[in-house]
């Protein structure tokens, strides 16, 4: 499982630093996501990804370290490039957001990362920043109808939705759930007549 692309490397890093820092980043997700947060040691990465632990302790020599940058791939995951057309716009980045669960373990990722936040300083640092990363974009287009807290409610609502499909009953949510959910949100914030 990777990013949609990888990040254009360091013109002063050598390709085959940025090619293993990249194989091992993909496999400490991968495992992540499959196996859970303790199941991502260095030990378990050098088996899995192919390199020796000595390379993984040189990249990452904590553990938070390489969860930190293997988390921060999904940053990477790609949005819905907005148009100007509201509803067309906010369904597109649900779709987005949706290929990022279904493609990419967004869901499980995410799960496994709040989880290890609520106990965790520097780990609710990396999910803070995920998630405003992840919302920006919903946000800045709710932004043109809501404020304050129904700006917050509004982009809960939508991220929620998504969620909530992938984790509690299984599967992302289709095109019709995608489009009714943005409709009813958008009918709850249109400007009373």
């Amino acid at each position: 499982m990777a990013p949609a692309e990888d990040p254009a490397p360091d013109p002063a890093v050598d390709p085959r630093v940025h090619r293993t820092r990249q194989d091992v980043l993909r496999a400490a997700l991968g495992i992540l996501t499959t196996e859970g947060w303790d199941a991502v040691t260095h030990a378990r990465l050098a088996a899995h990804a192919g390199y020796s632990k000595v390379t993984i302790y040189k990249h990452w020599p904590t553990r938070t370290d390489l969860l930190r940058d293997a988390l921060g791939q999904l940053a990477d995951i790609p949005h819905h490039a907005p148009t100007g057309d509201l509803r067309a716009d906010l369904i597109g980045e649900m779709r987005a957001f949706r290929d990022g669960i279904r493609d990419h373990g967004l869901d499980r990722a995410m799960a496994v990362l709040g989880e290890q936040a609520r106990h965790q300083a520097d780990v609710a640092a990396v999910r803070d920043q995920l998630v405003s990363g992840g919302d920006r974009i919903v946000r800045e287009l709710l932004a043109t109808r809501l404020s304050g807290t129904e700006l917050l409610a509004g982009t809960r609502m939508l991220s929620g939705a998504m969620f909530y499909s992938a984790l509690m009953y299984g599967h992302v949510p289709d095109d019709d759930i995608i489009v009714t959910t943005v409709d009813i949100l958008l009918r709850g914030t249109a400007a009373p007549a």
